[in-house]
């Protein structure tokens, strides 16, 4: 069964560099580490493990790998190794895949070869950039937004917040839109559909006017796109009345939707705002105008440090900053809440929702499908990793539906959306699921009773062994102690009805 906690984490691996052409491989001949390392990092240590040999050539090896790797003697590539053949391989109950066949689905009734697109963005912004990720797998692109204004971009223009492990958490941009000629981008759709018929080209444009979206729509249609996806969200315009300023407003969206949809015969997809309270509102507008689908969530708008000696935010250029839009995997949990909202609408039932924000593995990626997702695009963890995680993506996301018996990857779209409420007033509260301590797991470092004590309930306390003791009268059952210890040593365990009455009788 794939693990909820895999087995190898992200932590046993955090001095490799995920080189490209690495330097491991170049020196293995039968396993290529580089790979399976990956799969590690990008939680699909299933996949990796089944990709082995049957015999494991690296019990006798000496490790070329660990003193040929980048940081020298700072990765345990051997032990990594011996631990997906002998930890991991042994509880893989489903066999991969013969195939990607279960990836196959469709955004507005045209075919994709998998759910997976790069987003609008710099990694689908040239011919050479599309060409490339169509290679590696990816089942389309939506092009970075087309435009008739004159961009001229900042320098530098991105700045990120980073993780324990130095991998980016979250990601800020003061990027704009295409800085080609429309007619350029023309030049590259009509070459990517000749070299590559197959594959998704979703057009985003952005205009300034009814006349110039419809303009544009009808431009990317005769030139080879698939769709077109109207850029309502981008936070980053340094002009007025464009972007997000016109997401915020339904009575802008339904009139420019209306406007593209006139002038072509290809789906128009509306990309909306993460800018406001509710989504729903510029969504059904949307539909209003004619959408067939929707593209959600874009940036956030944020702010993501400022120097403390120059008092300037980051990206600072020539001495000032702006807000700028945030993604990466730190927006995840915003972007799961509007796409849940979309697909809970009964309004919108029946549209095409492509998913993003903050899709970083397969996994992430499964939860927006889940709660309604017909496709996933992806930016930033592309910007930080390169076009080759779509490898992990496919597989780990096929292997999970063969475990699961679903035939298509359709069939997991909105299997989330029944058992989640909007608020908190719908839930069960009169039972306490206590935690369960793991004796072999503990090594005593006490952080479960320091949460417990400064952040919940003072429920828990360490015995002369330094193992945690519970106090049933006093755990309430909310789980911090299982999120902060770092030996994942502890799991829900007995559920204990609470009468309201006789919630202070109760031991453990």
């Amino acid at each position: 069964m794939l693990q909820i906690h895999p087995i190898l984490k992200r932590s046993d691996m955090i001095r490799c560099a995920l080189c490209a052409d690495a330097p491991c491989d170049a020196v293995c001949e039968k396993v290529k580490p580089a790979s399976l390392l990956r799969s590690v990092w990008f939680l699909n240590e299933q996949t990796a493990a089944q990709r082995l040999p049957e015999t494991n050539p690296c019990l006798t090896c000496p490790a070329p790998c660990e003193r040929a790797c980048a940081r020298a003697g700072e990765v345990a590539i051997r032990d990594l190794v011996n631990r997906l053949y002998y930890q991991v391989k042994p509880e893989c109950e489903t066999s991969l895949p013969e195939n990607e066949d279960r990836l196959k689905c469709d955004l507005c009734g045209i075919p994709l070869e998998n759910p997976f697109l790069l987003s609008s963005s710099v990694v689908a912004s040239t011919y050479d950039m599309c060409a490339r990720a169509f290679d590696a797998g990816w089942a389309g692109v939506c092009f970075k937004t087309i435009c008739t204004l004159d961009i001229h971009e900042a320098s530098p223009r991105f700045s990120a917040v980073s993780g324990s492990d130095g991998s980016i958490i979250g990601f800020k941009n003061i990027e704009q839109l295409s800085d080609h000629s429309v007619a350029e981008n023309m030049d590259i759709f009509r070459r990517l559909k000749e070299k590559y018929p197959t594959k998704f080209i979703l057009a985003s444009i952005m205009g300034q006017n009814e006349q110039e979206w419809g303009e544009l729509a009808r431009l990317c249609e005769e030139n080879g796109a698939d769709a077109v996806e109207l850029n309502f969200s981008c936070p980053n315009m340094a002009e007025g009345g464009l972007g997000s300023d016109i997401g915020q407003v339904p009575e802008l969206v339904e009139r420019f939707t209306a406007a593209a949809k006139r002038a072509c015969h290809i789906p128009v997809l509306a990309k909306l705002t993460p800018n406001v309270a509710n989504m729903s509102p510029a969504a059904e507008a949307a539909k209003r105008g004619g959408a067939d689908g929707i593209a959600a969530i874009n940036t956030i708008k944020s702010i993501t440090g400022i120097n403390m000696h120059t008092y300037v935010a980051a990206p600072a250029v020539h001495g000032h900053s702006a807000v700028g839009g945030y993604s990466g995997n730190a927006v995840k949990p915003i972007a799961l809440r509007f796409i849940a909202e979309l697909g809970q609408n009964p309004a919108l039932r029946g549209m095409h929702l492509s998913a993003m924000g903050g899709v970083e593995t397969w996994r992430d990626a499964l939860e927006f499908i889940l709660l309604g997702g017909g496709s996933v695009q992806v930016t930033t963890a592309v910007m930080q990793y390169g076009y080759r995680i779509i490898d992990d993506l496919k597989a780990g996301l096929n292997l999970y539906l063969a475990e699961k018996g679903l035939k298509t990857v359709k069939e997991a779209v909105g299997l989330g959306l029944d058992s989640l409420s909007p608020t908190t007033d719908t839930l069960e509260r009169d039972t306490v699921i206590f935690p369960q301590f793991s004796p072999e797991r503990c090594i005593g470092c006490g952080r479960c009773m320091i949460s417990c004590a400064d952040g919940g309930h003072q429920a828990i306390h360490l015995d002369a062994k330094r193992r945690p003791r519970l106090d049933g009268k006093k755990c309430v059952g909310c789980h911090l102690c299982i999120l902060v210890c770092p030996q994942r040593a502890i799991a829900p365990g007995k559920k204990r009805v609470l009468p309201a009455k006789k919630a202070d009788q109760l031991t453990v």
